[in-house]
């Protein structure tokens, strides 16, 4: 398994393998919003092996899945860029000349999700238990956009001072049952929100919840996860979430607020080449509230805009495969 979870996972997997990256972008004014997920996807038959450029367009609220040759894909082996033909994907820049999106980021540096002993990041942890059927991994909890546009039809959107996020997943088998929440457009710039749960399969235990929360608050950064026995408690309302994680004495509060019109059905391909859905959101505002519960005081409160939450798989399993308490 590799030290770097950034990094391409696929060299020595011929057959039942996917791996995509997800590039999230905002624009300074938190209106316009995408998503660009390149990737490769091998399955028994090696007559449909290809590589791919999906996309989430919050813009024309439209969907895209362009597949490519295989050998149209290359990673880089020392740090994150993904090729895909001659779209480009890295912690420096976004480069896209297909179908009707065309145009160059750049990036600022990446912030990265800390990596301690007392703060251990769940989903890398478990990177290193190379008999999972899925993994996942935060690769940005953050990042700036120094400059650049994007053509997409016939507008031309300035994507100069926004905000951008990268995550990736990569597996063996069919996708798990996961809920993905995330915001780093705060108003007030002054917080970021990653939020990560999954169903994951185990040989011996079957299957159990596993869960990384990440938020900053004026750069300091509290972690709530499996790993560090944060105690979680989670309700549906239709398509939004009310969740409430504490560790220690921090107490973490998130409300979703989306509209039900505005989810695009995205897909996913397991090893026989079937699809599995999964519904996407840009644009939901998340509200986040920390607290103190030792002595009652509140750290932050605020609204993430441009917030991006994913829903994949039968997301009952959430109650009646873990213990959530």
């Amino acid at each position: 398994m590799k030290i770097n979870p950034d990094l391409y996972h696929g060299h020595d997997q011929y057959t039942n393998f996917f791996e995509g990256w997800y590039f999230k972008i905002v624009d300074a004014t938190g209106r316009y919003s995408l998503a660009f997920i390149p990737g490769i996807s091998r399955t028994e038959d090696a007559k449909k092996h290809h590589s791919f450029i999906q996309v989430i367009d919050l813009v024309n609220h439209s969907y895209h899945y362009c597949k490519y040759s295989v050998d149209d894909f290359y990673s880089n082996n020392r740090h994150l860029k993904v090729n895909i033909g001659l779209n480009e994907f890295s912690f420096h820049k976004i480069y896209v000349d297909f179908e009707k999106f065309h145009g160059l980021l750049y990036l600022g540096p990446p912030k990265k999700w800390p990596h301690t002993k007392r703060s251990p990041n769940m989903m890398r942890l478990l990177n290193y238990i190379p008999f999972l059927e899925s993994h996942s991994h935060v690769c940005a909890i953050d990042g700036n956009i120094e400059e650049g546009h994007l053509k997409i039809g016939n507008q031309i959107i300035d994507f100069s001072n926004g905000k951008y996020y990268i995550e990736k997943n990569w597996r063996k088998s069919h996708p798990t049952p996961r809920i993905g929440i995330q915001s780093n457009y705060f108003e007030d710039g002054r917080a970021t929100l990653t939020c990560s749960l999954e169903i994951i399969p185990l040989p011996i235990i079957k299957e159990f919840l596993g869960f990384e929360i990440g938020v900053t608050v004026d750069q300091k950064f509290y972690s709530f996860t499996t790993a560090n026995h944060s105690k979680l408690n989670i309700s549906f309302f239709d398509r939004d979430i009310l969740l409430c994680v504490t560790k220690d004495n921090v107490q973490l509060i998130l409300k979703t607020k989306s509209k039900s019109e505005d989810f695009i059905d995205c897909q996913e391909l397991n090893h026989q080449n079937t699809s599995f859905l999964y519904e996407a959101i840009l644009n939901a505002e998340v509200e986040l509230t920390l607290l103190n519960k030792k002595n009652n005081t509140l750290i932050y409160h605020g609204i993430g805009k441009a917030c991006g939450i994913k829903y994949r798989g039968d997301l009952s399993r959430f109650y009646t495969t873990a213990k959530i308490s």
